[in-house]
């Protein structure tokens, strides 16, 4: 738990550097190589160095700490990935631009692991399921203080209220954002209408005076230390803030959020799919996805690893979220040009006031 820890704050420092996974010459791969490209922090470091034991396959591995960085360095050409793990809207667009080759699931030894609610869920950005493989999911909550609320949380309302001036954090995402005031003002976090997107913008800025940073993995942080009430948090950050203190607690609010699913992918000039394939589906297997869920901790879609969970894991809203809390929820999607640019703009304007 606390290589994870201090893993996210290095994670900034680890962006961009390229490792191979095989050590300092210790052991040549004899079946090719492979190029990935991931989250910072969001693998086990020896399940890549199992799979080249197990297979011959030398893992060349580069991070990137947001899907919009990735996205860039992708694009630039610099150099050549075969596989790729972002966010559901980034992998949407990858697909949408002919960036991704299609993967033959069927053939895949471990892919029943996967439970058939995660493969829907992916559906949101690859509607048949052809060009992604889920590897981690989860949602966007409060993170508090049981210690320092006047009554139980349950609603995106005590964010607004003005109870918790200067106590609250939100995230420095716009997209996550938005969705806070979106989903507490009734409107899906996937809106197309200009009019309810500037409804949320009055919010937040009517908001703006209460909340004391905008923040991303820090948030979680600032919660745990005593400096905030609460912070909208990812769930897997949630469950990690909860080992330090005990009296912080995680709920998904009411009116719903974002349920985010990461994916893989192969990307269209990957030289040799079989072996990125065979990656995929080593994923998939138990002992390896149990090993990658034990240093990350956010939630899985892999069945058998649930179901050696303890119960008291099962019953964790930050690591299994029960159905009924995520039934107003949404998986994020990529927005129309036009509301994407005017999300922009109004972001900018949001953060500059």
């Amino acid at each position: 738990m606390k290589k994870r820890i201090a893993g996210v704050l290095l994670a900034g420092m680890l962006t961009g550097i390229m490792i191979c996974t095989v050590g300092c010459g210790e052991k040549k791969a004899e079946n090719g190589s492979l190029t990935v490209f991931n989250y910072g922090e969001y693998m086990d470091p020896d399940v890549l160095d199992q799979f080249t034991e197990e297979t011959g396959i030398e893992i060349k591995y580069e991070e990137a700490l947001t899907p919009e960085e990735m996205y860039t360095k992708y694009k630039s050409g610099a150099i050549e990935y075969d596989l790729l793990c972002s966010s559901d809207y980034m992998m949407q667009k990858l697909i949408e631009e002919g960036e991704l080759q299609e993967i033959d699931a069927a053939s895949m030894e471990y892919r029943e692991n996967i439970g058939d609610k995660y493969w829907e869920l992916a559906t949101a950005f690859d509607p048949e399921n052809r060009y992604t493989v889920p590897y981690f999911w989860g949602t966007l909550g409060i993170l508090y203080d049981t210690t320092k609320v006047s009554k139980p949380v349950d609603s995106w309302e005590v964010l607004f209220s003005g109870e918790y001036a200067g106590d609250i954090i939100m995230q420095n995402s716009m997209r996550d954002t938005y969705m806070v005031a979106l989903k507490y003002l009734g409107y899906s976090l996937n809106t197309g209408e200009e009019k309810e997107l500037r409804e949320a913008q009055e919010l937040l800025l009517k908001q703006k005076p209460d909340v004391q940073a905008y923040l991303v993995d820090e948030a979680r942080d600032e919660v745990v230390a005593g400096n905030a009430v609460m912070a909208v948090v990812y769930s897997g950050e949630a469950y990690l803030g909860n080992q330090y203190n005990e009296d912080l607690t995680y709920v998904i609010p009411k009116e719903g959020s974002n349920v985010w699913l990461d994916a893989w992918g192969i990307s269209k000039n990957c030289k040799d799919p079989d072996a990125a394939q065979q990656f995929l589906d080593f994923l998939c297997r138990e002992d390896i996805a149990a090993k990658n869920f034990e240093y990350i901790y956010y939630s899985t879609p892999n069945e058998a690893v649930i179901e050696s969970l303890s119960e008291e894991e099962k019953s964790n809203e930050a690591l299994v979220p029960a159905e009924d809390a995520t039934e107003n929820c949404e998986v994020c999607v990529q927005a129309e040009p036009e509301i994407h640019d005017l999300m922009n703009e109004l972001w900018k304007k949001l953060k500059a006031d």
